[in-house]
């Protein structure tokens, strides 16, 4: 049987067992610098920046996902960001993604969101394919840019 439910914060080392295995297929696990303590203080601290939670397998977790909040003005809406979905390979093809991805439209309508997005890498075609059955489409018309490490940091210290 397939559930999904919240990771707690006792369970911060299995999230973060879950975020090296998606590191090591994504080929990033040079980028991978998350600690538990980053992830207690930024998943389950004062101000939670994210939610995890669990894909269970008769309630072994097989899966996980990461998601947050963002913002449309143009809908004057939030939508649901989905940052991280990984299912282990011995589970795949069971429906275990389909089911966390319809978890998380669920909860992003009763948030009155209006969309649910994600990006995948462009080599990863399994991946790709699958969203493709689910209806989701390529926002190809936006190229995302990202300010990190010292450029972030020239950025915040220069004169405005």
């Amino acid at each position: 049987m397939i559930s999904i439910r919240p990771a707690a914060p006792q369970e911060v080392p299995l999230v973060l067992s879950f975020i090296r295995e998606l590191a090591r297929y994504e080929r990033l696990e040079h980028a991978l610098v998350a600690t538990e303590a980053d992830l207690t203080r930024t998943l389950f601290g004062a101000r939670p920046y994210a939610h995890a939670l669990f894909a269970c397998l008769d309630g072994t977790p097989v899966g996980f996902a990461v998601y947050f909040y963002n913002y449309s003005t143009f809908m004057g809406r939030p939508g649901l960001y989905l940052e991280d979905l990984y299912v282990r390979p011995a589970a795949r093809g069971l429906g275990i993604g389909r089911r966390v991805l319809v978890h998380l439209a669920q909860l992003a309508l009763e948030q009155d969101c209006r969309r649910l997005e994600w990006a995948v890498l462009d080599w990863n075609e399994p991946a790709i394919g699958f969203y493709k059955r689910l209806g989701a489409t390529a926002n190809d018309e936006w190229t995302g840019y990202r300010l990190a490490g010292d450029a972030l940091a020239r950025l915040a210290y220069s004169a405005a």
